[in-house]
C-alpha cells in the first residue's frame, strides 16, 4: 500500500539528525513526503549513522541534505539557513525540530573541585541545549523561512521539572528550553507559527546512555510505565507527524508528554 504523504514538497530542518529522536523524526517525516535538511555533529566513527539516516530519507522518496557542523556555531547556522532557503525556493519550513543533546553530566558540588561543573561547562550546556533554539528561530525568521503552518518542536525531558543525580546542568537547560518555547509561542502565534516542547519518556538513546546509572533509570522507567516498556524514538516521531497536520494548528506553547503515561506515575 502506498504511504500517505501529506507533506509532499515541504521541508523540515532537524537539529540533531543522526541519532535518537532526530533520526526517527527525519525518517518518519520523509515517509510522509517531507524533504529533510539535517544538522548533526559526528566524528568519523559515528558519521555512518548520519549517512544511514540520509540514505533512508532518500529511499523514502524525499530529498536529504545533511550538514556535519556545530549547530551552536553562528556562522555555520547562517550557512545552513541560507542553503535551506535555496533548496526550498524560499518557502517556509514546515517543521523545525530542536533535538540537540550535548552537555556536561557533572555534579555541581563535590569534595574534589576538579570534578564539579565549571562555569564554561554550565554555559556551554545551556547554550547548546536551550539558547540555540532561539538563535535558529531568529535566523530562520529573518530569512522568511517561518510562516503560517510552520511547526517548531523542542525535545525536553522530565528533568526540566525534576532533579536527577548528575543532571543539574542538563536539567537547567531543559527548564530554560521550556521557557523559551513559551516565549516563542507568544511572539510567533499571531503569524500562525506554533512552538511546543515534546517531553519524551525515558528512552534508550546514545545520549541517555551517557547518564551515570542509565541502566537503573531504564529499569525504573519500565517498572513505572503503564505500558510496561521504555519510550522509543519512533513514538516521538509519530507524535511529531500528528502535531504537524493542519488540524493541530491550535496546539501552541505546551509541554506535550509522549511517554505512555510514565510521567503520571512519577
Amino acid at each position: 500500500m502506498e504511504a500517505w504523504r501529506p507533506f509532499a514538497g515541504a521541508w523540515g530542518l532537524i537539529l540533531g539528525a543522526s541519532s535518537g529522536f532526530g533520526a526517527a523524526a527525519a525518517r518518519e517525516l520523509a515517509r510522509r513526503g517531507m524533504n529533510i535538511v539535517g544538522v548533526h555533529l559526528d566524528r568519523k566513527s559515528t558519521l555512518p549513522l548520519a549517512e544511514a539516516v540520509a540514505a533512508d530519507v532518500r529511499a523514502a522518496g524525499a530529498a536529504a541534505h545533511f550538514f556535519n557542523v556545530n549547530a551552536a556555531d553562528a556562522a555555520k547556522r547562517a550557512e545552513v539557513c541560507d542553503r535551506l532557503r535555496e533548496l526550498g525556493g524560499g518557502q517556509p519550513v514546515r517543521v523545525l525540530l530542536h533535538s540537540l543533546a550535548f552537555g556536561t553530566l557533572k555534579p555541581f558540588v563535590t569534595a574534589d573541585p576538579r570534578e564539579r561543573t565549571t562555569k564554561a561547562q554550565l554555559e556551554m550546556t545551556l547554550d547548546v541545549m536551550a539558547h540555540s533554539l532561539v538563535y535558529w528561530v531568529q535566523d530562520l525568521h529573518e530569512r522568511g523561512l517561518l510562516g503560517p503552518g510552520s511547526r517548531i518542536f523542542a525535545m525536553t525531558s522530565a528533568g526540566g521539572a525534576r532533579v536527577l543525580p548528575f543532571y543539574g546542568a542538563v536539567s537547567a537547560a531543559k527548564a530554560a528550553l521550556e521557557s523559551h518555547v513559551r516565549q516563542l509561542a507568544l511572539e510567533l502565534g499571531a503569524a500562525g507559527i506554533t512552538v511546543n516542547a515534546i517531553r519524551a519518556g525515558v528512552t534508550d538513546t546514545p545520549a541517555a546512555r551517557k547518564i551515570p546509572a542509565a541502566d537503573y533509570m531504564f529499569a525504573e522507567a519500565r517498572r513505572r510505565n503503564p505500558g510496561g516498556r521504555l519510550t522509543v524514538p519512533e513514538d516521538v516521531a509519530g507524535a511529531i507527524v500528528a502535531l504537524t497536520l493542519p488540524g493541530a494548528g491550535w496546539i501552541n506553547g505546551n509541554v506535550i508528554g509522549v511517554d505512555g503515561g510514565e510521567d503520571v506515575t512519577g
